[in-house]
């Protein structure tokens, strides 16, 4: 049930978007003087990752000491965490969402199946964790558009993780 924790960040976003901005006059004086060329639009800048919508390594462990902490208030799963190394696991799960969100970690810890295999986690102990994480990020007001992007990360380990 640890990766369940992890698997579950990964699909969760952590912290308030970054707004693209640009110097107005700037794009006007350069489009007079050229008027052949088109002005680049808001929708045409390149998108930030999602790593840095989220609001990078920082914004990520805020939400996974929260998430972490939500878990093991939450009788319904905590028992599958109460010999877990919580620093470690936290670690984990930084560099899983960092990873899976487009940012620098690299995710080194054991795949989904191998790390839930004999659990018996069933469809309700995983759907508990998922509440916990969305209640994370929704204390630090993650955008809807970033939560679900990372939601939609964990959507395919469902299948690794679900035994029953």
């Amino acid at each position: 049930m640890k990766n369940i924790f992890v698997a579950t960040l990964l699909a969760l976003p952590m912290a308030v978007a970054v707004g693209c901005g640009g110097n107005k006059d700037a794009a006007t004086s350069t489009a007079a003087a050229q008027p052949e060329a088109p002005a680049q639009s808001e929708a045409a800048a390149p998108q930030e990752s999602l790593y840095e919508r989220l609001g990078g390594e920082a914004a990520i462990k805020a939400v996974v000491d929260e998430f972490v902490a939500n878990v093991g208030a939450d009788a319904r799963i905590n028992q599958y965490f109460a010999n877990a190394n919580l620093d470690r696991l936290k670690g984990h799960l930084v560099n899983q969402i960092g990873q899976a969100s487009g940012g620098p970690q690299q995710y080194t810890g054991r795949d989904m199946k191998t790390a839930h295999a004999g659990m018996g986690i069933d469809d309700a102990a995983f759907n508990a964790l998922v509440e916990d994480l969305v209640k994370a990020l929704d204390k630090f007001s993650v955008p809807e558009q970033e939560k679900s992007e990372l939601l939609g990360l964990l959507g395919p380990m469902k299948v690794d993780i679900v035994e029953k």
